[in-house]
């Protein structure tokens, strides 16, 4: 007779997740598969993210090619911003999502990650995908790699692209903050807010000096949001615009806190599409 099948142990964090998401009535399981995309099968490739951090002109040369338009450092600085927003969200994020389903999930891996190439009439810039098959750490381990990998990769991004320390961070947040998007007007606002903001904190990088998740009232509801003290500079891109999370309106929603404004927050937030 064939035994039962065993769901996974909960480690520390997944627990403390699946109690936050038990008591507004949600299943962790359900979330946080709807939140994980489908598989797009084989990717083409063009190169990892270990030989664009030894080789940087291979990124800035392909930002050259594949967007000719962005002629000025500035719309250059852009696409590489932007960009890396799209690593945070399309590698990043869907792992961390993967750690708080199954209790394990592999780390980011630049060996693993690759650029793929822009389809035609495209402008897209979520273009990194990590490839399938790597081996799935527990909990402190993924946290661990997690944390190094982000700051290994962040002198590149800084000095070679000029990606801002607030929107290379931030963006961070957002990818390892993936699962508590996936409630941000579903869970209890301010334990959402609390446990998001210590789970950046584990990383003990500087995610969490650049995110804060923080309670949002939109017309007569509460929800959360995380919000980022930096800005990806999406908004020059000719697709742009202002990301729902922009540090660009922190004061204003920060003010919206007070009991003179919460009636409203400025910009209408959701959380942004992984891939």
């Amino acid at each position: 007779m064939a035994e039962p099948e065993r769901s996974p142990d909960l480690t520390a964090w997944a627990d403390r997740y699946d109690r936050l998401l038990g008591a507004s009535g949600l299943d962790r399981r359900t979330v946080l598969n709807n939140a994980l995309q489908g598989d797009r099968g084989q990717r083409r490739r063009l190169f990892s993210l270990a030989q664009c951090l030894a080789q940087p002109d291979l990124l800035i040369r392909q930002i050259a090619e594949d967007y000719p338009h962005a002629c000025s450092p500035q719309s250059r600085r852009a696409y590489l911003s932007v960009l890396h927003q799209g690593l945070a969200l399309s590698v990043i994020a869907p792992l961390t999502v993967r750690l708080f389903r199954d209790g394990q999930a592999p780390a980011p891996n630049p060996d693993r990650i690759f650029l793929e190439p822009l389809a035609q009439g495209e402008q897209t810039t979520m273009r990194w995908f990590q490839a399938p098959d790597e081996v799935p750490l527990d909990e402190s381990g993924f946290i661990h790699e997690a944390g190094k990998q982000t700051s290994h990769w962040y002198p590149t991004f800084r000095q070679a692209f000029g990606v801002s320390p607030g929107a290379y961070w931030s963006s961070v947040g957002l990818g390892l903050g993936a699962p508590f998007s996936a409630v941000w007007n579903l869970a209890e606002p301010n334990s959402l807010c609390d446990l998001a903001q210590q789970w950046l904190a584990a990383f003990n990088n500087d995610t969490d000096r650049f995110v804060g998740w923080i309670p949002a009232v939109f017309g007569e509801q509460t929800t959360a949001i995380p919000q980022r003290k930096g800005c990806c500079l999406k908004y020059l891109l000719p697709e742009g615009g202002y990301c729902g999370t922009c540090g660009v309106y922190r004061k204003q929603r920060m003010a919206a806190l007070s009991p003179q404004g919460r009636r409203q927050t400025p910009g209408q937030w959701r959380p942004e599409r992984q891939q």
